[in-house]
């Protein structure tokens, strides 16, 4: 029987279980994965410990980000095939599937092919990022080009995908950290500009930077003092 990663009540990671249970048999409209490699994100710590946007239903599963291999489909899935290489995209509820463990049942919609030369861990790691910062900047922001994003958390995973998203539609990205040793990194990721809160006066700077204008749009995925 293939082991799971399970949690009986809410905590911190020390609620986590490793168990076994049967193989289960994809329904209609789902896909079963031999998973081979694990994302982790802060939704799933805050699932875990009771603090997420719906509440665990107990015992619970949990996960996200995976990648492996589809070993079993259900009726009505056409997309995938079995041994097709795909990762899956957050947009289940971890409250009917998770994908701690050696294998996982997900809706065939969440689940993609990734790029040939990535491994399976760059597979499992590269959707909630993304997805996070682009409904923030695109979707909800309508980021266009020419405009100024400030990002916070710049350094985060997600503040660097939302760089690459602010980059890629042509917009000019301001990137704000705390650390002067993370300024060479966030040029590298294509920052336009990098902002050290330990050293410099933020809304200064960014005045300075803007023209007195201030940014179009701010990505704050901090919420709270600088």
């Amino acid at each position: 029987m293939p082991r799971i990663v399970r949690f009986h009540q809410t905590g911190g990671p020390e609620v986590l279980k490793i168990e076994e249970e049967p193989l289960v048999q994809p329904k209609q409209g789902e896909v079963r994965l031999r998973v081979q490699a694990l994302g982790l994100n802060r939704a799933e710590a805050m699932f875990r410990s009771g603090a997420y946007l719906e509440v665990p239903q107990l015992p619970s599963r949990l996960g996200y980000e995976a990648a492996g291999v589809v070993d079993a489909i259900g009726p009505g899935v056409s997309s995938v095939k079995i041994g097709d290489r795909v990762s899956t995209i957050p947009a289940f509820s971890l409250n009917a599937h998770g994908v701690y463990g050696e294998s996982a049942v997900v809706p065939a919609l969440a689940v993609a092919s990734y790029p040939e030369h990535f491994t399976p861990e760059q597979g499992s790691a590269v959707w909630m990022q993304f997805m996070t910062a682009w409904i923030g900047l695109i979707e909800r922001g309508q980021l266009e080009k020419g405009q100024i994003a400030l990002i916070t958390a710049a350094s985060s995973s997600v503040g660097l995908a939302a760089i690459q998203i602010g980059k890629a539609t042509g917009a000019i990205t301001i990137a704000v950290t705390r650390r002067e040793n993370k300024r060479a990194r966030l040029l590298e990721a294509g920052a336009d500009h990098v902002v050290v809160t330990e050293q410099e006066d933020l809304p200064a700077r960014v005045a300075a930077v803007t023209g007195g204008k201030g940014a179009n749009l701010i990505f704050d995925s901090v919420s709270g003092p600088y």
